[in-house]
């Protein structure tokens, strides 16, 4: 299983509609990650905006793919697009800047 952990910048102006929107995350978009690979994912959001993402998956490409040809991820990621920062153009999904593992405690 691969770990993946990942940052984004929620803008400061829109951090609680952020957590509001994610206490009802679309049931097809549930359905869509996890048919997709995406397991013991969760999202930390820091008060100054800063988001961390971590998942575990058998193929981290394989579910970014796979995710990416999903019309419910499409549509889930142009209406959270703006509440990013610094993501030129991209997708939310597109943006994540992912950090390497140095190490785990089994």
């Amino acid at each position: 299983m691969e770990r993946v952990c990942f940052l984004l910048k929620v803008k400061s102006e829109r951090l609680e509609e952020y957590k509001e929107r994610h206490k009802a995350v679309w049931p097809e978009m549930l359905e869509a990650l996890r048919e997709t690979g995406w397991r013991n994912y969760s999202l930390f959001l820091r008060e100054d905006g800063l988001l961390v993402g971590y998942l575990e998956t058998p193929d981290y490409p394989s579910a970014l793919s796979g995710m990416a040809g999903r019309e419910i991820n499409q549509r889930w990621q142009r209406e959270m697009a703006p509440f990013f920062e610094g993501l030129e153009g991209r997708r939310p999904d597109q943006g994540l800047l992912r950090l390497e593992e140095v190490f785990h405690l089994d």
